[in-house]
Parts: structure tokens; sequence; C-alpha cells
């Protein structure tokens, strides 16, 4: 963690030590993640997601803009559609709205007043399914206005570096 803050703070939108940024914070992990798997993130959102060193670089990025609760409220959905018991759900979606959708929530994150309403109306009978509105907004959000942002930013293009100079 002091690592991270450390990379932080020293300038918002570069980062020397990537260890600090990857899932698993060790050099073997920057060591698999190749210039290809890398460079791919920039042709699609989808992938960037769907990758855990692009999930986590991403993250970083957010974190640096004071913006990461987009992300966070993305995986604590795409987290809520994992669940098997029907009896956790009513206590987890309602956390979730709590978080990041309540107004003046703690990491409120930015839904027009339809997309808030229709969640707060799907809490009343919970469902796997009671998130999709708000979390396609927020991901849209993103896609449009974060990801360019991060592709542009010297986090992102260090990294791209860090794994081109890097001994085959």
């Amino acid at each position: 963690m002091r690592t991270r803050l450390g990379c932080l703070s020293h300038k918002s939108d570069s980062c020397n030590d990537f260890t600090a940024i990857l899932p698993d914070k060790s050099n073997r992990a920057l060591k698999r993640l190749s210039t290809e798997e890398a460079t791919r993130w920039a042709h699609s959102f989808d992938l960037l997601l769907s990758n855990k060193y692009g999930l986590s670089a991403f993250q970083t990025f957010l974190k640096t803009e004071f913006s990461e609760e987009n992300l966070e409220f993305w995986m604590a959905c795409e987290e809520f559609k994992k669940t098997r018991s029907a009896a956790k759900l009513p206590a987890k979606a309602h956390r979730i709205y709590q978080e990041f959708i309540d107004v003046q929530a703690p990491r409120e994150v930015n839904l027009d007043f339809q997309a808030r309403e229709v969640t707060k109306k799907n809490l009343q009978q919970p469902s796997l399914s009671c998130f999709d509105l708000a979390q396609v907004r927020v991901r849209s959000l993103m896609e449009k206005d974060s990801y360019p942002r991060f592709l542009r930013s010297k986090i992102y293009k260090d990294l791209l570096s860090h794994t081109q100079r890097r001994p085959s």
C-alpha cells in the first residue's frame, strides 16, 4: 500500500514501480505482461476490463483522477452478479446501493435521475439484474471519458514502454 501511495504522490500521472499497480505485486507478474497484451487494451475497453493487469492499471489511473468509484461500482456489480444465494441478494444489493448510488453515498457514482430511480425501484425485489441500467451508464461514462484519458496517460505509456524495453 505504501508503494502504491508513494507512486501516486510523486507524480500524479506517472509510475515507475509497476509492481505497485499489478494485482499480485510481483516482478514475475510484470514479466508475464506482454507488449501485445498491453497494446490490445487500446483497441477495446472490454479487453482492458477483462484483463487483470489492465484492470489494475486502469484503477490506478482512476485513483490519480479521484474517480475510482466508477470502476469500483462496476466491479461490485460484476461480483454481485455471481451471487448464488438468493437469501444474500437483498443485503448485498442494499450495501452496493448505499455505498455507490444513494444520494450522498460515500462513493457516489455519477448517474442521471432516471437510472438512479430505476435502480432504487429494482431494490424492492432485488435480482441479479437490479443494477444493470446503472452499471451500463457508469461503464459508458468510463468508456467515453476516463478510458481515452487513460490511453493518453503517462501511466499507460510508461507501462507500454517498460514492456517494450524488457529483454526477451
